[in-house]
């Protein structure tokens, strides 16, 4: 059979019929497993130099995080903050709230929270990577949060009983994940009827070529998991939550690398409600 050049246009027409959120038969998930856990113990240590996005506490202020409570949550956790976003405003935490975050890695966001519901409320962080859990759950010890716990779990998997919380968030971490739907579905299990879904994540404009899709370190980086933002709201929605409202984050990967995959496929930030 005579071969012939792929086109731009053919090539980003084939990626759009991809399946976006559920990757599983296009990656290597064992490999991927291990990129993520390398990337994020990295985060625990503050490698910053061995990333492709920031990390600390100038991220989250520029993010839009309240310094006010920022001064409240212990520094060695907020010196690995990694979020790509800020949805703590659309969250809108009250006190004495259940409070589940999905990818807690060294605990920025769970603390955050916890400062938010106060003793009467309860936040668990899950992650699967040894470092960051560690990490928090010292911290947790340290600086005496005795209403936030963390948990070693897959956010598709969710070692919950149905309608266990009553706010579920997330930040940077669901693109990573290989099974997008799954992981919604798992949210919108755990949350108690009425309850809110806020987060933040990496999405794409337009679909990622399939051979960007398989590289694991770019999964691990945050990009090559990202799909289509409409895909993304979509599954949300197939999930049985509404959404509510969503906002476009200043979000900024450091790597030329990572600068270049974002400008080719539309690669960013938002931060969205849904309930």
């Amino acid at each position: 059979m005579e071969s012939r050049t792929i086109s731009h246009e053919e090539e980003m027409a084939r990626a759009a019929e991809l399946p976006q959120a559920d990757a599983r038969e296009l990656i290597d998930i064992a490999r991927l497993e291990i990129a993520v856990k390398d990337m994020y113990r990295a985060v625990a240590r503050e490698e910053a130099d061995e990333l492709h996005f920031e990390i600390g506490r100038p991220v989250a202020e520029r993010l839009g995080y309240a310094p006010e409570i920022l001064d409240r949550v212990p520094a060695p956790a907020l010196a690995s903050f990694a979020g790509v976003g800020h949805h703590f405003d659309l969250a809108r935490l009250q006190p004495g709230e259940r409070v589940l975050d999905l990818g807690s890695g060294s605990g920025t966001d769970a603390f955050f929270a916890a400062v938010q519901v106060g003793a009467k409320g309860s936040v668990v962080g899950v992650d699967f990577t040894d470092e960051q859990l560690q990490k928090a759950r010292r911290v947790a010890a340290e600086h005496r949060f005795t209403n936030v716990r963390f948990e070693a779990a897959w956010i598709e998997e969710l070692p919950f009983e149905d309608a266990s919380f009553d706010v579920v968030v997330s930040n940077g971490v669901i693109n990573l994940s290989p099974a997008k739907h799954i992981v919604f579905e798992e949210a919108a299990r755990v949350l108690r009827p009425g309850g809110r879904l806020a987060l933040s994540d990496i999405v794409s404009s337009w679909a990622l070529k399939e051979r960007t899709r398989r590289k694991v370190d770019l999964w691990a980086a945050c990009i090559a998991g990202a799909i289509p933002r409409q895909t993304y709201l979509a599954e949300i929605e197939a999930a049985g939550l509404t959404l509510r409202e969503t906002h476009v984050n200043d979000y900024r990967f450091v790597s030329e690398r990572a600068r270049g995959a974002c400008a080719t496929y539309g690669v960013g930030s938002v931060s969205l409600l849904a309930s």
